[in-house]
């Protein structure tokens, strides 16, 4: 079934690439409209401009989708595979073009997220229903934003009241299979100068059982087999303002907060709960100075608060300083970015990030606090059909001392739209506080104080176009990272000498009368390069092909679609031993715009009700239906 599936939706994104030159052909009925970003350079661009391949998520795009999860809406883009060990609300693990889940810098409003601890950002927590868009760039961007973007950079935005947009409130309910329900209710608007956005939700699934019968029997993933529900609550609430004067300058802040509990049932301890916490906040003050410099100062908090309780009792008074306790994570940040325009489309980027990391817990850290400085620059420039992009950094870190990190991009632009591109870029990753500090467990090591940072180099190649109707794109990567951190046979983090990642990512889509059609494919070869006993295994995790096909139909007040993904195998260990097979999944959707302001949705995700692991012996949802009720004028 996966071979048959998975030449489907190659054939079908062939077939469409095929037509390109049909959009070409006809370039004067479908003039260039390319999104704007602001993730790729931290300057405002249009995503022909980046360079780099990039992927916008509109929200329109969420509603037509209907993700009950980030997870949902980010599997089978380009690049991207999901590791999730178990149904609704538990970690999501993303792994973009092949590197490690700490590989990705993620941010919400320009906020750096993620736990210390364990490096990851708490994507699972974060409400669909916040968000406004998400920019995700692929490829190395240390050079801009320091360490941790060895694979790309996602941003989410939230939510924002629109200018002139008067008062205007927004309502959603849910219920699906397995007890699900989910609600959302909120208020925005403006006027000339302010804008405003607020909302409370919450979610409820009574889950599935999160670890595969037998787990226990072979001593993976869980230690009893229990073949209870793992059920997942989640609060929360998110809200921003900012004003804007006559002279341009702009003042902002955005605010999100989200508690989740989630039941972990398989285990010795039956009614063992996580308590995860996830807090965001920033402001932003913008001005122009001079006609041609713009200042912007940034200051933010990120949080990322974990506690286990057994029974609805704190765990770590019966186990403590063993890591069964609390960890609260904490990243303070500011920034001070300045763009001075050289003249006409030449802009000169130069500013100071500073970040602070530390690490509350009962847990006993031989170190808990760090921090890092980074200075950047960034010349962009266009000269006739060519573009330049070329940047620095320097950071210098309490703990690790100094790095520096570059890139440089060439563009061409062809006259009936095509844009040709070449780039080259340097990153790196520092070890977590987990990674380098946590103690043994059991007497048994489960750190490496001797841990060195991930340094990579990649270099690519792309073709793209952004029309009205058609858009489509071809890349070409290699990325090399030495010292690649992964954990041996005994869970110890290791440096691994050596990996090398080559992948070729391809998109094609239209959007032509009431027919939306998006496709991806994405081919990857992510392998161990050292040369031991492993040299040439699959990195962990990482499928080497998957394709995904969004079809979407509109009929008047109807909506109706369907999105079809394949998966090839992936194993979880660096021995390549413990082999998940590949899959196919099918998920169908409709809605019905009944009122003005009001739609219905349904939605039937894995119609086929497909069987399949992202994480060895974790279950992953069956078939599963969801309606929802929206009201938003």
């Amino acid at each position: 079934m996966l071979s048959k599936q998975t030449t489907l939706a190659t054939a079908l994104l062939l077939a469409f690439a095929a037509q390109a030159s049909y959009a070409q052909s006809t370039n004067d009925q479908n003039s260039t409209l390319s999104p704007v970003i602001v993730t790729a350079t931290r300057t405002a661009i249009t995503a022909n401009e980046a360079l780099s391949s990039v992927s916008v998520i509109t929200r329109e795009d969420i509603d037509r989708l209907q993700p009950t999860s980030i997870a949902d809406l980010l599997t089978g883009l380009p690049g991207v595979s999901i590791g999730q060990p178990g149904g609704i609300g538990a970690q999501t693990s993303l792994y973009l073009r092949g590197t490690n889940a700490t590989h990705v810098l993620v941010m919400i409003d320009g906020v750096r997220i993620g736990s210390v601890s364990i490096g990851l950002p708490a994507l699972e927590q974060i409400p669909v229903n916040a968000i406004d868009r998400i920019e995700i760039v692929r490829g190395p961007r240390a050079s801009l934003y320091g360490s941790d973007a060895i694979g790309g950079v996602i941003q989410i935005f939230t939510k924002h009241g629109q200018p002139n947009g008067g008062i205007s409130p927004s309502v959603s309910t849910s219920v699906g299979s397995h007890g699900y329900a989910n609600g959302q209710a909120g208020v925005s608007g403006g006027d000339t100068h302010l804008w405003y956005n607020a909302s409370l939700g919450g979610t409820y699934s009574g889950g599935i059982p999160n670890c595969r019968m037998g787990a226990a029997e072979v001593g993976v993933a869980c230690f009893v087999d229990d073949p209870r529900n793992d059920a997942y609550r989640n609060w929360n609430g998110f809200a921003n303002f900012g004003y804007r004067w006559d002279n341009g300058t702009e003042l902002a802040f955005d605010w999100l907060r989200s508690k989740s509990n989630a039941e972990y049932a398989g285990s010795p301890y039956s009614g063992n709960d996580a308590i995860e916490e996830q807090y965001v906040a920033g402001a932003r003050l913008s001005f122009m100075p001079l006609s041609i410099w713009k200042v912007t100062l940034n200051a933010g908090q990120s949080r990322d608060d974990d506690a286990t309780f057994y029974q609805g009792t704190y765990f770590g008074q019966y186990y403590p300083r063993i890591g069964t306790g609390y960890f609260d994570s904490r990243r303070n940040q500011a920034s001070w970015q300045n763009d001075i325009t050289l003249s006409t489309d030449q802009l000169l980027t130069v500013g100071v990030d500073y970040q602070q990391e530390h690490i509350a817990s009962d847990t006993a850290f031989q170190q808990i606090t760090r921090g890092d400085t980074g200075t950047f620059a960034q010349y962009q420039g266009t000269f006739g059909q060519n573009e330049v992009q070329i940047s620095g950094r320097h950071d210098h870190n309490d703990q690790y001392g100094n790095h520096n990190t570059g890139s440089a991009a060439w563009g061409y632009h062809f006259t009936n739209g095509p844009v040709l591109s070449v780039s080259y870029g340097t990153a790196f990753h520092a070890p977590t506080f987990d990674d380098l500090y946590f103690p043994a467990f059991g007497g048994v090591p489960t750190a490496n104080p001797n841990l060195q940072p991930e340094t990579s180099h990649s270099i690519e190649v792309g073709l793209t176009q952004q029309l009205q109707i058609w858009n489509w794109g071809v890349n070409a990567y290699q990325t090399t990272i030495d010292n690649l951190i992964v954990l041996d046979s005994n869970f110890v983090p290791q440096n691994l000498s050596r990996a090398r990642i080559r992948g070729i990512e391809g998109q094609f889509g239209f959007h032509l009368n009431d027919w939306r059609v998006q496709s991806y494919l994405t081919l990857l070869q992510p392998k161990n390069d050292d040369g031991g006993p492993e040299n040439g295994n699959l990195l962990q995790r990482r499928a080497q092909r998957t394709a995904r096909v969004d079809i979407d139909r509109k009929l008047g007040q109807f909506n109706v679609g369907a999105t079809f993904f394949a998966s090839s195998k992936r194993y979880d260990d660096i021995a390549n031993t413990e082999r998940m097979g590949g899959y196919a999944t099918t998920d169908l959707r409709a809605s019905y715009a009944f009122s003005p302001g009001w739609e219905v949705e349904g939605k039937l995700a894995n119609a086929f009700d497909h069987r399949y692991e992202t994480v060895y012996y974790f279950n992953q949802l069956g078939r599963t239906w969801y309606l929802t009720l929206r009201y938003s004028p």
